[in-house]
């Protein structure tokens, strides 16, 4: 399946509208359809009371235009009636006030009532739809986690939490001794003493806080599981997925991927770039058309989750309402990004949504048409693709056994909320660490693979982990295995699982591979920075929030910290693996990978400002973010055009088929 899609909401406007927007958006080349993810009240206005009709509807409308349809479940949105019945399934924040009815994603993962109302839900949907011939696939709920709701300090998740710790530790001794109770006479001696880490004096205990993050992950990932069980058991054969959002950590995505067939994100590019760590001078430049790594590191990420099969559910088609600014999108984007998903691998590009509602919280949100029907430019684009990809669809579809990538990039959930708890810097970012080197190597023209921190890593010719401050045994076992060059970041190995410094220092299970130990780091505050030389004659890199004293256990110096900062290593290698004992900016990382691509025999290029190269298969699509014209092919020989010119106009692209011989680069 490679097709363009759409979210519609028919619950949303008069029924006599849905024949014409089913047979509009066939037009627009649009083929697959996602709804009824926000439709509880509709289907059972009150309890017991179920409401068919206008889904049956809905679903054969779209189905007589050939229109097939994800269905999703309705339980990010659980009616007023079943509040009222139920306000123990309201999750509760750290303060211990409900958080109340009125949007959305207003329900505790732990309610025992509410998981078995979510139960009776989703089984009534998928007995009735489950063999329906529009549905090609399911989405369970929508954005687990959204508006900060992982987190419930509810009655139900304090006695849950009880009961994982101690299938988790089996004793109070194993769990005094994880968490280092010891300290200020934290000591427990039975389970239901402990409560979740809230309302302390000052700062909780961290490894408390760790294992009070990896339960609530926990909590996502079985409620999920509740929903994909009767899904498969009542609507077999059809793919069963979620869709993940970008930037957002708060639970372990691998984990609860490995129960879907598809892993599914909303894109939101200019929202992204308006609300997350990019400096105010990156916010300004990509204000219209969004950072260009951003897409293509949650492409990458989610590709990574199920075993390839990823699609975008949710793709911007102009201004959004939820950002700190809210921009329109330079024309051409919509396009761009659609094909920049393509290239990375997607199965379905959709757009959200198709009318934009002219009424409730996302009234400012655009959608593919205005509020009055008439298309908006998101719909121009949209269409554009369709026929672009109807002229590619042969050569795409035998692509689509995406090669793998030379580089891969280790994400690892576990040490994001390590870094999170324990940041030692107000500003010491490890979600930012990852995305930097990752734009660092996109912009040196490389393909990357992002991988869990149990994925195999043979065959790949470089292995970066940026922020892996967990130590994994297996990891490390991996990693020397691999045959790879290996960049290990700073922090890397400086925590146990329990969240503990390791015996014998940083980088604990990684000092083998890595031959230094860490004896002392410093946080730098902000206006401080620390050169450092990559080796006799290269660049002078800025260290900048962060930096280690190392001592060397066998590994050489590759770089060292200037004169000012008493002349340390920054920089190491031991054999095949490298370590970073510094934090670097951006052209900081960029300036790294270059200097280590040779010996991992990799070829880079400084790609022109806003290019970006994605290659699937034997395609290669060149995209241009920025506002001017950019020239850029292939080395002659390589590839032939089938899209597109040499010279990319701001926010064009171009398509070219690799030949046989660079294909097997």
């Amino acid at each position: 399946m490679i097709d363009l899609g759409v979210c519609y909401y028919p619950e949303q406007w008069p029924r006599e509208l849905w024949e014409r927007d089913a047979r509009h958006m066939r037009e627009l080349g649009l083929r697959v359809v996602r709804i009824g993810e926000f439709a509880w009240s509709r289907i059972e206005p009150r309890s017991g009371e179920l409401c068919w009709d206008w889904l049956d509807e809905a679903l054969d409308t779209l189905h007589r235009h050939e229109l097939r349809v994800v269905l999703g479940t309705p339980t990010a949105t659980p009616p007023k009636w079943l509040v009222d019945a139920h306000p123990d399934i309201l999750a509760v924040d750290e303060h211990g006030h409900a958080r109340g009815f009125g949007s959305r994603r207003h329900y505790c993962f732990s309610s025992p009532v509410y998981r078995e109302q979510s139960a009776r839900m989703v089984t009534l949907m998928a007995e009735r739809y489950g063999r329906h011939p529009a549905v090609c696939a399911w989405q369970t709920d929508n954005e687990y986690g959204c508006h900060s709701t992982v987190l419930s300090y509810s009655r139900a998740a304090r006695e849950r939490f009880r009961i994982w710790l101690e299938r988790r530790y089996g004793t109070l001794q194993a769990l005094n001794r994880a968490w280092g109770t010891v300290f200020w006479s934290q000591e427990y001696t039975d389970f239901a003493q402990i409560d979740p880490p809230a309302g302390a004096v000052t700062e909780a205990n961290p490894s408390h806080r760790l294992d009070w993050r990896r339960f609530a992950s926990d909590e996502v990932a079985e409620f999920n599981r509740l929903q994909v069980d009767i899904l498969r058991r009542h609507s077999p054969g059809r793919d069963v997925l979620h869709n993940f959002m970008g930037f957002f950590t708060e639970f372990d995505h691998h984990r609860l991927a490995r129960d879907l067939d598809v892993a599914t994100w909303d894109s939101y590019p200019l929202g992204a770039t308006q609300n997350f760590f990019l400096d105010a001078d990156e916010k300004r430049r990509h204000a219209f058309t969004g950072h260009p790594d951003i897409p293509a590191f949650h492409h990458d990420l989610y590709r990574g989750m199920c075993g390839g099969r990823w699609w975008v559910m949710e793709q911007q088609p102009g201004p959004v309402n939820w950002a700190q600014w809210n921009p329109a999108p330079h024309p051409g984007m919509v396009r761009a990004w659609t094909w920049q998903a393509l290239a990375h691998g997607a199965e379905v590009v959709s757009y959200f949504r198709w009318r934009q509602a002219p009424y409730a919280q996302e009234q400012m949100h655009a959608g593919l048409q205005r509020p009055d029907g008439s298309d908006d430019l998101g719909a121009i684009e949209a269409a554009q693709v369709a026929r672009e990809l109807d002229a590619l669809r042969e050569p795409l579809r035998a692509a689509r056994t995406r090669r793998r990538a030379q580089v891969a990039l280790v994400f690892d959930y576990a040490s994001l909320w390590m870094a999170d708890i324990q940041p030692q810097g107000r500003d010491y970012l490890a979600l930012e660490a990852c995305f930097r080197a990752y734009s660092a190597l996109r912009q040196l023209g490389l393909d990357v693979d992002i991988l869990a921190p149990q994925a195999a890593l043979d065959g790949y010719a470089l292995v970066v982990l940026p922020a892996q401050l967990r130590g994994d045994a297996t990891l490390a076992e991996n990693l020397r295995r691999s045959k790879a060059q290996v960049l290990l970041g700073p922090r890397a190995g400086s925590k146990t699982e329990d969240l503990q410094i390791p015996d014998g220092l940083a980088p604990g299970v990684f000092a083998q591979l890595a031959a230094v130990q860490v004896q002392r780091v410093s946080s730098l505050p902000p206006g401080v920075e620390l050169e450092l030389r990559l080796g006799d004659d290269g660049p002078t890199l800025r260290a900048t929030r962060w930096c280690e004293q190392l001592a060397l256990r066998g590994a050489q110096v590759q770089a060292r910290l200037g004169e000012a900062a008493g002349g340390g290593a920054a920089l190491t290698r031991m054999d095949d693996c490298w370590y970073l004992g510094a934090w670097l900016d951006q052209a900081g990382w960029v300036a790294l990978i270059e200097h280590i691509a040779p010996a991992a025999g990799l070829a880079v290029q400084r790609l022109p400002e806003g290019l970006r190269i994605s290659r699937v298969g034997e395609l290669m699509v060149a995209l241009n973010f920025s506002d001017s014209p950019v020239c850029w092919e292939p080395p002659q020989g390589e590839a032939t055009r089938l899209l597109g010119a040499r010279e990319l106009p701001p926010r064009g692209l171009t398509i070219w088929k690799l030949l046989p011989a660079a294909s097997a680069h």
